[in-house]
């Protein structure tokens, strides 16, 4: 087939590589002339994701892989169309559609009879039907399920481990209409490889969810739960800091038996998924008070986190902290609602002095987020925010003015903190 992917981020590029690994010619679109000339030179745009240069260059080598500024093009040259443009959400979950928009009126604009139109970034229930088919009917002037198969299929990845979880996790797709859904799951299957897995319900592959809502939903239901079950351990381990309980042991106790799963507390929840889908699916179903719930339980743990540095240290007033860890998780170079922002607003709202540091992060780029890189200043007290593998051999003498360590990850080892008072959540 020829397929063109819409948006060469760091979903979309794996996944044309992908696309490109199977025999298929694909075209990347994308809106940045810098991440096209990249691309097309065989130049992985973006670090940490495993094992992206090497198959860029053998897609590209191979002459299956080109990229361009021109989207209406290249879905004119193509036989399926395979959309990863990003949707911002306010702090509140209601979507901001206009980079989709604007992309979907550019697939519209040369869009032909029997190409395939698959949306992977997560929308809310209805989107595909109510908004994409109608802005794709009208700028093709084609009928969506009669003249062209639409579906949803949402993208169920990590980044930096995106090949080995495209293997990993069932695809799911769901249509308009019958046929729709029936033509994008023989576009995945082949796309796509499978490992074998004998721990689900059905074989692993492409798994047709029938609708196009229905598969909007799973992709919403799965990260909200993860919230959720956050949530929860977090709501734990608070109740195990007043109690002197290690809330770690009590949850290693409670799974292991199988109807127990209970995630693990920390700092803050954030990336692109996990604080974001729960408000995108308030928005579609306003009156779920247990997800409203477990948002704002988990958006307070950063403020939570510097209470316990407080309640340990004592008075913050011209304190200089350090903040460990500017990313939203360990071993990513990504900011996207990191507890970063929170810990340090936190900070200061205590008259703290915070400063920020991270293994993957220049100061320029720090201060580029609008935080203060730590270069040498004086600190006299550390939070751990992200839990980077470097971590793990911090000491108390890499801080050795440090005399309070909140480490909201459990990420450093106690026995290097002789003489600090090291702090955990629930612990």
């Amino acid at each position: 087939m020829n397929i063109c992917v819409v948006a060469l981020g760091k979903i979309g590029l794996p996944l044309a590589v992908q696309f490109a690994a199977k025999g298929h010619t694909v075209i990347g679109a994308d809106v940045d002339e810098r991440v096209v000339g990249l691309v097309n030179e065989a130049t992985a745009p973006f670090p940490g994701e495993h094992d992206l240069d090497v198959r860029l260059k053998e897609a590209v080598g191979a002459g299956l892989l080109s990229a361009t500024t021109d989207t209406t093009a290249a879905v004119a040259a193509s036989d399926a169309v395979v959309i990863v443009v990003p949707l911002f959400v306010d702090g509140e979950g209601s979507p901001d559609f206009g980079w989709m928009d604007t992309a979907t009126k550019a697939v519209a604009a040369g869009l032909r009879p029997g190409t395939l139109v698959s949306y992977e970034t997560t929308l809310p229930v209805g989107t595909t039907r109510n908004r994409w088919a109608p802005m794709l009917g009208e700028g093709s002037g084609l009928t969506p399920g009669r003249d062209f198969p639409l579906v949803f299929s949402p993208e169920r990845v990590l980044t930096g481990r995106v090949f080995a979880d495209l293997r990993r996790y069932p695809k799911l797709v769901g249509g308009i209409d019958e046929a729709s859904a029936l033509r994008g799951a023989e576009f995945y299957e082949a796309v796509l490889d499978f490992d074998e897995r004998d721990d689900l319900p059905r074989p692993n592959g492409v798994w047709n969810l029938g609708t196009a809502e229905a598969s909007e939903l799973a992709k919403l239901a799965e990260t909200t739960y993860r919230d959720v079950n956050i949530a929860l351990a977090n709501q734990f381990a608070r109740f195990a800091d007043r109690h002197d309980i290690d809330v770690e042991q009590v949850i290693d106790a409670c799974n292991s038996q199988p109807y127990s799963h209970i995630h693990r507390p920390g700092i803050a929840v954030g990336g692109h998924c996990i604080p974001v889908y729960p408000r995108m699916y308030l928005w579609n179903d306003p009156e779920a008070t247990v997800v409203r719930a477990a948002r704002d339980a988990n958006a307070a743990m950063p403020a939570y986190a510097v209470d316990l540095l407080a309640a340990a240290y004592g008075d913050l007033h011209g304190v200089g902290v350090l903040v460990l860890g500017a990313a939203y998780r360990g071993g990513v170079k990504e900011t996207a609602f990191s507890g970063v922002f929170g810990v340090v607003e936190a900070l200061r709202e205590r008259g703290a002095v915070p400063f920020v540091s991270d293994p993957l992060y220049s100061p320029e780029e720090l201060k580029a987020q609008g935080l203060v890189p730590h270069e040498n200043q004086a600190v006299t007290a550390a939070i751990l925010q992200a839990d980077h593998p470097e971590y793990r051999e911090l000491s108390a003498e890499s801080l050795p003015d440090v005399r309070v360590l909140v480490d909201g990850r459990r990420t450093t080892d106690p026995a290097r903190w002789a003489g600090v008072r090291r702090v955990v959540i629930g612990g």
